[in-house]
């Protein structure tokens, strides 16, 4: 039923995107929605948090600006936003919540504790921006609700990007830790923050240890740095550096740019894993522009495909593990009598999106898991930029303008 103009602002990895959404109530849904990126510049990501929110603010204004004629808001009307933030927070209401931690590479030490609607709404103030936090959400329940919106039968949704993160729908019956008043519905949306979890059965090697030992948030996020898109390629590249230490895979030095942490990203890997030219031309191209690696054989080409096959693959049984998991839990992983329930899993995120390879392996391996029979019942689809569609439904549904007459 929601009508009227959203914001929504998306911030989640190292880049932000503020969205403008038109929605069109029952019958015209989402009528026109406009968004622009914006890439975050690496000092912002570990300086404080004024710089970093001051910096959003700016790029929500510009984009307000943008407005076209006729989308004017009244003057009595202030612009309402859904904010999907990205990170573990302590949701403490519709539209607050304190960071608990940051994750994927971000480190803004005086933003922990902070409630980070009031940080972002703080900087809007500073700049003169009238726009009020409607709903503070993160990526999988944004997904989750934009997934719902265009279709009832989605019951989780998963973020595979720089980070990974995944959230289903609950009986709220069946939530030990919950002791308020059960929802009208009697379900509730968890949110699982599945990047951090750990446990004996997972297969971590010794290149996990020292990646996770060496990072910005040692300890956690385990689960993350085997499948996400902000560590599979550092992954590659600390093997590699392995091999040329101990097997003089380059020859007798080791390449100096190889000594570089997280200087392979998953994007190149991804390029050099999916390479179908004879020569494998593009892992050579790759090798001298990222690594200034010359004169590499075929030989060595192939072997360095395979190393990329082998950490894309266990990331993307991983993540299929995960997902068999929530349908497990969910009683979605069998078929009762006669039934032909359909179960349906937005995915989103540019690892999924962009390597290829991961997502068939994700794809193929839950159907392995659950068995064909029950897999036909099984949907996975690609919900593009779901999670901030999803944020300016939530912040029109949370409207402070709800039964008012539209004039």
């Amino acid at each position: 039923d929601e009508k009227g103009l959203f914001y929504a602002l998306d911030l989640g990895g190292t880049n932000f995107r503020v969205l403008r959404v038109h929605l069109g109530g029952k019958e015209h849904r989402v009528v026109k929605q406009e968004f622009e990126e914006v890439s975050i510049p690496p000092h912002l990501m570990t300086g404080s948090s004024d710089a970093l929110f001051d910096y959003i603010a700016e790029a929500l204004a510009k984009f307000v600006a943008t407005e076209s004629e006729g989308l004017h808001f009244s003057p009595d009307r202030q612009r309402e936003l859904g904010f999907t933030f990205s990170f573990p927070v302590r949701q403490t209401s519709i539209s607050s919540g304190t960071l608990i931690k940051w994750t994927k590479g971000f480190s803004i030490e005086d933003a922990v504790g902070q409630d980070v609607v009031g940080e972002l709404t703080k900087a809007m103030e500073r700049i003169g921006l009238d726009m009020r936090v409607t709903a503070l959400v993160n990526d999988t329940i944004g997904t989750l609700a934009g997934g719902r919106y265009n279709n009832p039968d989605v019951v989780a949704a998963v973020i595979l990007g720089t980070g990974t993160n995944a959230a289903y729908v609950e009986r709220a019956h069946a939530i030990p830790k919950w002791h308020g008043l059960l929802p009208k519905s009697g379900d509730m949306v968890i949110n699982m923050e599945w990047g951090n979890f750990r446990s004996s059965h997972l297969p971590i090697s010794e290149y996990d240890q020292a990646l996770d030992s060496e990072s910005l948030n040692p300890g956690e996020q385990i689960f993350e740095k085997m499948i996400s898109g902000m560590y599979l390629g550092e992954v590659v590249r600390r093997v590699l550096y392995k091999m040329a230490d101990e097997a003089a895979f380059f020859g007798d030095t080791i390449p100096e740019k190889l000594k570089i942490p997280f200087i392979l990203r998953t994007p190149h890997m991804s390029a050099m894993h999916q390479d179908t030219s004879p020569d494998l031309k593009i892992v050579a191209t790759k090798l001298k522009d990222i690594l200034e690696i010359s004169n590499t054989s075929l030989k060595m080409r192939k072997v360095i495909v395979e190393l990329c096959d082998i950490v894309a693959t266990r990331g993307a049984r991983l993540s299929a593990a995960g997902i068999a998991g929530i349908l497990k839990k969910i009683g979605r992983d069998t078929l009762k009598d006669g039934e032909k329930q359909k179960s349906v899993v937005s995915l989103d995120g540019g690892l999924y999106e962009h390597y290829t390879k991961f997502r068939t392996c994700m794809e193929n391996t839950l159907t392995e898991l659950l068995g064909e029979e029950v897999s036909e019942n099984i949907i996975i689809e690609h919900s593009n930029d779901g999670s901030g569609i999803g944020a300016a439904l939530l912040a029109a549904s949370h409207s402070q303008y709800i039964g008012i007459d539209e004039s």
